[in-house]
């Protein structure tokens, strides 16, 4: 891995809940990435929407794909999370970057959430994701995509 030190990092929903579930298989390149990243100098990044988004994924039953877990141990793991996070507020400038966005590439349905992750990246001079899900990430441009054991 290229030297990353003071970079700014955007970790994507998906290696919240993976850094969670030990049931996953990247479970623990997810967890890494919070130690890799304190030795290396890399601010790890949230913001809103992927904090939601954790805690409707971690609360909900494993029976429609959640984690099923009690909502204060989301709660604790969240505020765990938090601790190692910067984040970074959605804007009026971040809206008006979705709208664009969401215009130049045609991003409907759930892939507008990704969308608003972008958008709120670049309004924030956050130039790298790391994500278990690079796919998600493929119409939009001007993003770095990692896999957790990159970091």
């Amino acid at each position: 891995m290229a030297t990353m030190r003071g970079k700014l990092l955007m970790v994507d929903t998906n290696v919240l809940l993976s850094a969670t579930n030990t049931a996953r298989p990247d479970h623990l390149a997810s967890h890494r990435v919070f130690s890799r990243a304190l030795a290396e100098g890399i601010h790890l990044c949230t913001c809103g929407q992927i904090l939601r988004e954790y805690l409707v994924v971690a609360t909900r039953p494993v029976s429609v794909n959640g984690l099923g877990l009690d909502l204060d141990v989301s709660l604790r793991n969240l505020s765990w999370f938090r601790r190692r996070l910067v984040f970074f507020p959605e804007t009026e400038a971040v809206h008006q970057a979705l709208i664009s966005l969401a215009g130049e590439r045609g991003l409907r349905g759930k892939h507008l959430h990704d969308g608003n992750i972008a958008a709120l990246m670049s309004c924030s001079g956050i130039p790298l994701l790391v994500t278990n899900n690079p796919g998600d990430f493929a119409a939009i441009p001007d993003i770095t995509i990692l896999a957790p054991e990159e970091i």
